[in-house]
């Protein structure tokens, strides 16, 4: 491991190692809220990795070949603030005196895109890691793509996780483990904060297992060491790289509040400020001046300064490298340069539609994977995997090859049954960047990524979830498999956006929308059972299906409608059925439209909102799943022909007939309604 600058002497090093625990204490002081406990246990690890171990440059933070640091656990988000700001981030000081304040970088819990040098946003314990397990494997993917004929390759770094006790004890946190120590992930490098302490008291209130123990028997390198042992901790960080084949942890014995005057090694410095006099006394204990605060004394400043000279030349090097390498690989370089850009086809959606429609009329998973197979076709950096439901899920890639252990190069990933890890481990592949990655499973299983979701959605990035199964159509399965309330659940999530696919148009407009994104997640949610085809309007194709909603049945030239259905997935063909034979029966004139997305909808101008959904016109809606959402779009004077019970046992006709979502079932429910309302 090369040194980025020289090692401090005992007496500055412990400068530098107050500056850095007196910095957090100060914000968190300041602000009146935060955890000072970990950053004050944590300050000699975090000096270590960032002196001795990790590849950075703060003047260029989004560096290809930097390696990449997860603070799995945010709560101690100052220990991260300070060793940016010390090291040269676009952080000012002033930013820190704003810790968790409205518009400072320094968030409570560390959020990328708002401050540089943050590769992912954290909070929620075991995310941080598990999204860590995403990025090392597609640093792993890509270097199998890549080839090894370079000192100087984007796909060569490591990837650096400060995780915690918290992070220990959730469930997400093993999930990923199993998947990384399978893998055999030996570019992920996790450093365990081991100092017993939550905020509830002594870990051992609730936890006991031999966690290196635990980590060995999922394939990892384990070493441990004193956390406050710098040459111990450096020697186990070199160890831990030159492991190629399983990923490590260093578990690293501290003390929380490492220092402080009365609160150290006690659960009252885990979630609250120290408190003035506790402060002070630490201060005097530290022999640490009381004022200034937020005090960077010079020869910290001046040693910090070096840090980033040696960083900047580390990169410039690389780049040299680099640039040479592409000069003799031009083919795969231009590879690399494909799979970094966010441009799609221009032809894209056409040529799924093609694909798609080979299955129309069937089910709607079998169009989306007809879809990808021919995405997949165009686009190499597409790759993807099911948590051990690709044959339901259908969401292999044909003829791709299978990612595994030892061979990177495929592009089928197997997940496992491991739902909390495959959404995070989505995520952390999306924020390298080089692939478009989708995860699937069941739509009732969202849940168990329902956090990895939101984080997609918080940080913006372009991930995609696919959810086959959506509704009670599921049949015999029974309830716990059919999905009811879960389509309302993925709305809800702020930039969001939502595709349930009624035929092969609005499957291609759901993918190629999916895979031209560049800001924010996607969900496609498909059917299992067979979907009827139904014809659609001259002139609406892909373009109106991707704004959200269109007409696909209008009543007689010149005439109003009395009534508009609003319907997605497989309940438009019934719908579609059903208004023929009210019409006919009933003579109430209906326009059914098809909402494959709702966010797309609310996106397009009023204009074309009102051409759909004219003003003064009953709205019904009808959806195979809860109708909680629904009453905004139907209003007081609609209806919503929704399911707002769990499903049951049963096979799918049946169910169907129960719940009253055949088309004869949706066009006598529909007369009902409308006759108690004149």
């Amino acid at each position: 491991m090369a040194d980025l600058a020289q090692i401090p002497d005992a007496e500055l090093r412990g400068k530098i190692v107050r500056t850095i625990q007196m910095l957090a204490v100060d914000a968190i002081e300041l602000s009146k809220s935060g955890h000072p406990g970990t950053p004050m246990g944590a300050a000699d690890l975090a000096l270590v990795l960032w002196t001795r171990a990790m590849r950075f440059d703060p003047t260029h933070p989004d560096w290809p070949g930097r390696d990449r640091f997860v603070l799995s656990v945010g709560h101690a988000s100052m220990l991260l603030y300070s060793m940016l700001h010390l090291t040269g981030y676009d952080l000012r000081l002033d930013e820190l005196k704003r810790f968790r304040q409205r518009h400072s970088r320094a968030a409570g819990h560390p959020e990328r895109g708002v401050c540089p040098g943050v590769e992912t946003t954290t909070g929620p314990l075991g995310q941080g890691f598990a999204t860590a397990v995403g990025m090392a494997l597609s640093g792993r993917m890509l270097s199998a793509r890549m080839g090894s004929d370079g000192p100087a390759l984007p796909g060569d770094y490591r990837v650096y996780v400060l995780s915690s006790d918290g992070d220990m004890m959730e469930g997400i946190t093993y999930e990923a483990a199993s998947l990384a120590g399978n893998l055999g992930l030996g570019n992920l490098i996790v450093v365990y904060d081991s100092n017993r302490i939550t905020i509830e008291g002594a870990t051992d209130l609730s936890q006991g297992e031999d966690i290196a123990a635990r980590f060995a028997a999922m394939g990892w390198h384990v070493q441990s060491v004193d956390g406050y042992d710098a040459a111990g901790v450096e020697m186990a960080l070199d160890i831990a790289a030159a492991e190629v084949n399983r990923p490590s942890l260093v578990i690293a014995r501290t003390v929380i509040a490492h220092g402080a005057a009365t609160r150290e090694g006690s659960e009252a410095s885990h979630g609250a400020p120290l408190g003035a006099e506790e402060v002070r006394l630490t201060k005097v204990k530290l022999d640490w001046p009381l004022e200034p605060t937020f005090l960077v004394p010079d020869d910290v400043r001046a040693y910090f300064a070096q840090v980033k000279d040696a960083c900047v030349a580390r990169r410039l090097s690389w780049e040299r490298d680099f640039d040479a390498w592409r000069t003799a690989h031009p083919d795969l370089a231009a590879n690399l340069d494909s799979m970094n850009s966010t441009e799609t086809p221009d032809d894209l959606a056409s040529l799924l539609l093609v694909a798609a429609s080979k299955d129309a009329g069937k089910a709607t998973r079998n169009q989306a994977s007809r879809a990808l197979q021919a995405a997949a076709g165009c686009l190499p950096s597409l790759v993807g995997g099911s948590a051990d439901l690709g044959p339901s899920n259908m969401t292999w890639i044909d003829g791709g090859g299978s990612v595994v252990r030892g061979d990177f190069a495929g592009r089928t990933l197997h997940f496992g049954i491991r739902e909390h890890a495959m959404g995070a481990a989505v995520n952390g592949m999306t924020l390298q960047g080089s692939f478009r990655v989708y995860g699937s499973t069941f739509l009732v299983f969202c849940d168990y990524l329902r956090p990895a979701l939101r984080l997609a959605a918080l940080m913006e990035i372009p991930s995609i979830f696919v959810f086959s199964h959506d509704s009670f159509h599921v049949g015999e399965d029974g309830p716990t498999h059919q999905p009811i309330e879960h389509l309302w659940m993925l709305r809800s999530i702020p930039g969001m956006t939502v595709f349930r696919p009624a035929d092969p148009v609005e499957v291609a407009a759901a993918w190629s929308y999916a895979l031209a994104r560049d800001h924010g997640p996607t969900c496609i949610v498909t059917t299992r059972q067979a979907v009827p085809a139904f014809d659609r309007p001259s002139g609406n194709g892909i373009d109106a299906a991707l704004r959200g909603a269109s007409v696909v049945r209008d009543c007689a030239a010149g005439n109003q409608p009395d009534l508009i259905v609003v319907a997605t997935g497989s309940e438009v063909a019934s719908c579609m059925e059903a208004a023929a034979a009210v019409e006919a029966d009933a003579g109430i004139r209906i326009r059914i439209v098809s909402m494959p997305s709702l966010e797309r909808f609310r996106a397009q101008d009023v204009e074309y909102r009102l051409s759909i959904l004219p003003k003064g016109i009953p709205v019904a809606v009808v959806e195979a799943g809860s109708s909680v959402g629904w009453w905004q779009l139907a209003g007081s004077n609609g209806t919503v022909l929704g399911l707002d019970h769990f499903g049951a046992c049963g096979p799918a006709n049946v169910l169907n007939e129960e719940f009253g979502f055949t088309s004869q079932a949706i066009g006598d429910r529909l007369v009902s309604w409308w006759n108690s309302t004149r």
